[in-house]
């Protein structure tokens, strides 16, 4: 993997798709075990989540379905410390198990913000996996059952992740140099 460019910043290899692979398969075993009965809805958090998201559903191995909302905080290479929903969830989640699938869980606003709006909507259970977390950076009191990798506090593209809209098809991870 090759160092790459994106607009007027350098990316190095980080993390490998092998690597990924390899982690996504390990937390659908565990979500399988965990959700053998209960029809869980994934609920994957736009854009960033789209490839994680559908990587780990083909990966779980129980009945299951998968939306998404539209939820964002972040322009260029910080959040802007203002959650905006721009696609609203339309299922039911009452008596539903939920698992919300995020892409990176950095300072946790983002799911601070959303989470009391889905616990209105009294779901079953819920449990929150994500691809990423920065625990370091981590300001709200926000906890993944299923993490995929903890990193530093330093930004990441591919895999889903973006910078200004580029770089979300790398099927590997980089960060920033």
């Amino acid at each position: 993997m090759a160092t790459v460019t994106i607009h007027d910043k350098v990316f190095a290899p980080f993390i490998s798709r092998e690597a990924i692979s390899e982690r996504i398969a390990s937390l659908a075993a565990q979500i399988s075990s965990a959700y053998r009965d209960k029809n869980p809805l994934f609920l994957g958090i736009l854009n960033g989540s789209f490839i994680f998201a559908a990587d780990l559903v083909r990966e779980v191995n129980v009945p299951a379905e998968i939306s998404f909302i539209k939820l964002a905080s972040y322009k260029g290479t910080t959040s802007t410390g203002n959650v905006v929903t721009a696609i609203g969830l339309e299922e039911n989640l009452a008596g539903r198990h939920l698992i919300i699938v995020e892409d990176i869980i950095d300072t946790g606003k983002t799911l601070h913000a959303f989470l009391p709006e889905i616990y209105q909507r009294q779901p079953a259970s819920v449990a929150i996996a994500t691809f990423l977390t920065k625990p370091v950076a981590l300001k709200y009191d926000v906890k993944a059952d299923y993490i995929g990798f903890e990193i530093e506090d330093k930004f990441v593209v591919g895999y889903g992740l973006d910078f200004d809209g580029y770089g979300r098809n790398l099927p590997e991870l980089y960060q920033l140099v």
